[in-house]
């Protein structure tokens, strides 16, 4: 009894081992059929699906002659604006000269119409001064007499910082409402800040009667020194 027993154990233990054989086995198949890739040949495939997407050396260079153009294509298209607005500035200091050829130049009124010397006569008094577009387009004083106008007309651009200067007839003066310059009844500096007299241009009658300038190149007369305006 104690034999068969014993021999009923082993059969039994043994039926346990390979059961427990069989089940390790049958776990190891089914955990092999969820393995992930190997990872030495995944970063393979990548590498060669960058290498397409990236793009590789294939010894190609741009034609140096193509990007010289672009160069100088884009350096002109911005230079034309920077010198445009570099001149304008310059000239904004370029000085005002009389006009050229040294003929005369018709006056006009504030509207533009010409000044003729009668017309002028009969709505002016003696010692009168008022701006009449001169030489360029810019403001001159005539200055009235009794029977007509002087030889010459003032220029009313102050000589200190530009303000066009008006006529004060309290004072019998030029005085500047920007800094206080003044100038006497002929144009010449008698205070500062201002440090040169107005300028000058020649006065004259054409054939029609209209009034007219030019521009003065001569010695100033109220100073004896050259003209600064020319």
């Amino acid at each position: 009894v104690t034999s068969g027993i014993m021999k009923s154990s082993t059969r039994q233990l043994r039926g346990s081992v390979l059961a427990a054989a069989g089940l390790l086995v049958s776990c190891a198949f089914l955990a092999s059929t969820f393995v992930a890739p190997s990872p030495l040949r995944a970063p393979r495939a990548h590498a060669a699906v960058q290498l397409q997407a990236g793009g590789e050396y294939t010894g190609f260079v741009p034609d140096m002659q193509r990007r010289q153009l672009m160069n100088l294509v884009t350096v002109a298209a911005s230079a034309v604006p920077v010198l445009v607005c570099l001149g304008g500035y310059l000239y904004y200091f370029y000085p005002q000269v009389g006009g050229g050829g040294g003929g005369a130049t018709p006056c006009g009124d504030i509207a533009g119409a010409a000044i003729v010397l009668t017309d002028w006569v009969k709505s002016h008094k003696d010692n009168d001064r008022e701006l009449v577009q001169g030489l360029k387009g810019e403001p001159y004083y005539l200055l009235s007499t009794k029977d007509g106008i002087k030889d010459f007309a003032v220029l009313s651009v102050c000589t200190h910082l530009g303000c066009v200067v008006p006529w004060v007839p309290s004072a019998n003066k030029f005085c500047c409402p920007c800094h206080g310059s003044q100038y006497d009844e002929n144009g010449k500096v008698v205070r500062g800040p201002a440090p040169l007299s107005l300028g000058l241009a020649h006065t004259s009658i054409l054939p029609a009667g209209n009034v007219a300038v030019s521009p003065w190149t001569e010695t100033d007369f109220r100073t004896g020194l050259e003209p600064w305006w020319n």
